[in-house]
């Protein structure tokens, strides 16, 4: 990996897969599965407020990959995508602008 300012180190994954997860306790939170490229995650992300998992597929993300894991309802989350608040504080995506290359570290 290369050097970053930041504490975690955050690369690019593409939503291979996505589901609503009615299950967990936090409402609207969606399952990802994840490709960097090199290795698959999956991730537990907030997202159902402004996005429809099936949308999601194809999508380029952000996401935290050295945090460890967390088991949410049965389900393992690898990483943490990465959003920001929208109008109504809820979870946005960060995605970036064009396609690039995936496992991709932000510096």
């Amino acid at each position: 990996m290369t050097n970053t300012p930041f504490d975690v180190t955050i690369q690019v994954a593409e939503v291979t897969d996505a589901e609503p997860f009615p299950e967990a306790e936090k409402p609207e939170l969606v399952k990802l599965w994840l490709d960097l490229g090199d290795k698959s995650l999956q991730s537990a992300a907030q997202l159902g407020y402004h996005h429809d998992p099936a949308d999601l597929i194809g999508t380029q993300v952000l996401c935290a990959t050295d945090l460890g894991s967390v088991r949410i309802a049965g389900f393992e989350s690898e990483a943490l995508t990465v959003g920001v608040p929208g109008d109504d504080e809820n979870p946005v995506l960060v995605t970036p602008e064009k396609s690039v290359p995936l496992g991709g570290v932000l510096y």
